[in-house]
């Protein structure tokens, strides 16, 4: 499990819309990383939306923004157009990423216990390494959080 001031594994996965984003290849500028649950379920749009409804602020900061979940790019696609999402949607569908980076975890939801993302959010600097990590994020308040934390950068 990364942690601060270690260098982000690198990951290269496929994108909403077609295409693959590479990590290594955003070196330069800072990288904001959020891992989620599911596509359209409550907390996971509202991030989401939050994440794209501030991307310009992120990019005027100097930082490019990537969710990625275990859902399937066509189900990114039809998640990035019900809600007029602008982030970048990543597929993660093996789960390696996720486990790589610690977010695949197991949960405990009324008793019954499963695995699945936990909820976690990722800053990596323009060198590669992790400037900020949030765990068990709540998600009032986050992407503004995370905003701060990319202009203090």
């Amino acid at each position: 499990m990364p942690d601060i001031s270690d260098i982000a594994p690198d990951f290269t996965l496929p994108r909403d819309g077609g295409g693959e984003v590479n990590l290594s290849d955003l070196r330069g500028g800072a990288v904001v990383v959020f891992f989620y649950p599911r596509d359209d379920t409550p907390g996971c749009t509202k991030e989401s939306i939050g994440f794209s409804e501030h991307l310009q602020a992120f990019a005027d900061a100097g930082a490019t923004v990537l969710g990625i979940s275990k859902d399937t790019v066509a189900k990114h696609d039809k998640f990035v157009s019900k809600h007029g999402l602008t982030t970048t949607m990543l597929s993660d569908a093996d789960s390696d990423t996720c486990e790589r980076y610690g977010v695949w975890v197991e949960k405990n939801m009324y008793g019954k216990k499963s695995m699945g993302i936990e909820r976690s959010t990722f800053l990596i600097d323009a060198e590669g390494r992790i400037a900020r990590v949030w765990r068990k994020v709540k998600v009032d308040g986050h992407v503004a959080e995370v905003l701060d934390a990319v202009r203090a950068l």
